[in-house]
């Protein structure tokens, strides 16, 4: 099921009465999900993600813009007629029903001509436990479950509806790294096998990246920038962008671009033709950096970490932003931990260059 929002914003009215200024949630967001992809809503706190999945399920009305699922106009349509399952970040089961009963729940509620037989039921609600593996704990109470176990529940429970649309508001934020590794592996295989159009929303850059087919970045309501997670990290299309998407993050340095030269203090780091001269911000994929005793690049060694099969550098420069600059490369390269500084080339293609005002990428050629 195709998802269109067209134009879509959420205001809530202020809480202090006395300033009147509202709060604008979402702004202006159109964006399209296309049929049976998994869909990660990424951004820190506060950003809208979540707002915007409660107005694609409808707990909350668009205070203006349109939402479409496939041709049809669902924007004042209710949760319930919308066809859509929806994930809790608290997972939301009820503590006094079993496994099974939380299964059946969404089925049992079904009047008219959505109203299944038990047996149709029981069949629905047992084929999507053994969707998410928990067909052997159909009899235990939620308090009797891991939190991964209760999130699969969770998770069956929205499937049991066959729904059009899953959607998924921070379903791994309550559990432990281990299992949120797993948990996250399981929405994929589990969004692979259903074919469903799934919205995931998580301020994990790491989680978006890691299972979606498109990341769609947001900022204080507004879209930043759509495509696929590798494009996305490769192509920044602004500093907040390349700052938010990265582990280790991007190293940002205050440059100048002269001649075709960006310069990082006094030192010509790299050819950036075609780019006129002005102040620049720069950043620096961690991967960016290749060290070479005649490269320009000097920066102050503080210590090499070794992580096996990669060397973390970590050593200071004047030019940046960040308190320490972080790079890895292969451990191929001998890095002396005992020198006082370590030189680098740079990978132009790992260089990104951002207008020191406001903070757009400006493009060079990169050969």
């Amino acid at each position: 099921m195709k998802v269109e929002l067209q134009n879509l914003t959420k205001i809530f009215p202020s809480r202090n009465k006395k300033s009147g200024e509202e709060v604008v949630a979402v702004n202006d967001f159109t964006f399209t999900i296309p049929d049976g992809k998994l869909v990660g809503l990424l951004g820190p706190s506060g950003c809208g993600k979540s707002t915007t999945l409660y107005m694609i399920s409808g707990l909350q009305k668009p205070s203006s813009g349109k939402i479409f699922f496939g041709e049809e106009d669902v924007t004042d349509l209710s949760p319930e007629n919308r066809g859509v399952g929806l994930v809790f970040q608290n997972y939301a089961l009820y503590p006094h029903l079993t496994v099974k009963q939380n299964i059946l729940f969404p089925l049992q509620n079904l009047r008219g001509a959505d109203k299944l037989a038990k047996e149709e039921m029981q069949e629905r609600a047992l084929e999507a436990a053994r969707l998410v593996q928990i067909d052997e704990l159909m009899d235990r109470k939620p308090s009797e479950l891991s939190g991964g176990q209760q999130q699969r529940v969770a998770i069956a429970r929205a499937l049991v509806k066959m729904p059009r649309v899953l959607l998924l508001d921070e379903p791994l934020s309550n559990l432990d790294a281990r299992l949120r590794l797993q948990t996250r592996e399981e929405i994929r295989r589990i969004q692979k096998e259903t074919g469903i159009t799934t919205v995931f929303v998580t301020h994990d850059q790491e989680e978006a990246m890691s299972i979606s087919d498109m990341i769609v970045v947001m900022k204080l309501g507004i879209l930043q920038q759509i495509g696929k997670p590798q494009e996305i990290y490769d192509d920044p299309t602004n500093l907040f962008v390349a700052k938010f998407l990265g582990t280790p993050p991007i190293n940002v340095f205050k440059g100048t671009v002269k001649d075709g030269q960006l310069y990082l203090g006094d030192a010509a780091v790299l050819d950036v033709n075609g780019v006129e001269d002005q102040d620049v911000t720069v950043g620096i994929r961690p991967e960016g950096f290749i060290p070479d005793a005649n490269g320009k690049l000097v920066c102050k060694l503080n210590n090499v970490e070794v992580m096996g099969r990669d060397v973390s550098v970590v050593a200071e420069h004047p030019a940046s932003l960040n308190p320490v600059v972080r790079s890895i490369i292969n451990a191929d390269y001998a890095i002396d931990n005992s020198a006082e500084t370590v030189s680098y080339t740079l990978k132009p293609h790992k260089v990104f260059l951002f207008n020191s005002e406001t903070e757009e990428r400006i493009r060079y050629e990169v050969k």
